[in-house]
């Protein structure tokens, strides 16, 4: 597998943003490629900072591309499909989790790096039917922050932004994630208040 991301991750930079979008959606769809999309989001970034946005965006439309296409399969083949790929035991603890914190399911671990299980939840929601516009607005908002973030990080502090993501982005992640559902879970709690 390190074989087919390092060729995959390759290819993609030598097509600049057109590239990573490509690579972001084979991720997100269903070839896993572990952390490439990040590293390929800094290293373009570090080579070119003026273009951070446009990596991230770049980045953040092809896993939108990606994460439709997964969402859609599990829309037409729901339980089934899912039996497949992951264990019941999973599937079952996933639901508990849509069910209980709704779209806050899909932008937190999409937000989280690998071995996060961002693809159960995607699969989650087209197995449920939550709406396309809302899934699809969960997703940019968590990828945008990831991306964007990583590019950001890119342009501020160059080659050091990937020594960072190595060693330390699973952390910063988590804390990142937790963070945004605080303040979902604060905001859905203030408006099932403010209905009551």
């Amino acid at each position: 597998m390190t074989r087919l991301t390092d060729f995959i991750s390759r290819v993609a930079l030598g097509l600049g943003g057109i590239g990573l979008a490509l690579i972001a959606f084979l991720d997100s769809s269903f070839v896993p490629l572990p952390g490439a999309v990040d590293a390929c989001v800094i290293f373009l970034t570090t080579q070119h900072p003026e273009r951070w946005f446009l990596y991230a965006g770049a980045a953040t439309l092809g896993s939108l591309g990606g994460c439709f296409l997964l969402y859609s399969v599990a829309r037409k083949g729901g339980e089934a499909f899912l039996k497949k790929r992951f264990k019941e035991r999973h599937v079952a603890k996933g639901l508990e989790t849509f069910r209980r914190y709704g779209l806050l399911a899909i932008v937190v671990p999409s937000i989280l790096p690998p071995p996060a299980p961002f693809k159960l939840f995607v699969l989650l929601a087209g197995m449920t039917e939550v709406p396309r516009g809302s899934f699809l607005l969960a997703v940019v908002i968590g990828r945008a922050f990831r991306y964007g973030g990583g590019a950001l990080l890119a342009k501020w502090y160059g080659q050091e932004a990937g020594r960072f993501v190595r060693e330390d982005l699973s952390m910063a992640s988590v804390w990142l994630a937790v963070a945004v559902a605080v303040g979902g879970l604060g905001w859905v709690l203030w408006r099932r208040r403010r209905a009551a």
